[in-house]
């Protein structure tokens, strides 16, 4: 299970709409319970991110590291982390 701390709430608030036609959550206590319930991952590197989706059986092979950054479900947290919530 992962930890959500404030840094990961307001980033997947800010970029919800990359992934979400519509807001899934409007605060951050919203947001901490809508993560928990699709297991969103929170992982400490672009490489972490790509063995991840790799793991989760995605086809990243040949991708660049601003491609995966890029990726719907892939939002960036400040201080170098990502957080990954597959919709």
């Amino acid at each position: 299970m992962y930890e959500y701390d404030e840094e990961c709430l307001r980033a997947f608030l800010k970029s919800q709409s990359r992934l979400f036609d519509e807001p899934v959550a409007e605060t951050l206590e919203e947001a901490e319970a809508f993560l928990e319930d699709c297991m969103a991952a929170v992982v400490n590197s672009i490489d972490e991110v790509r063995e991840f989706l790799e793991e989760e059986g995605l086809d990243v092979d040949g991708m660049s590291a601003e491609e995966l950054e890029e990726a719907s479900e892939v939002f960036a947290v400040p201080g170098g982390r990502y957080l990954i919530v597959e919709g």
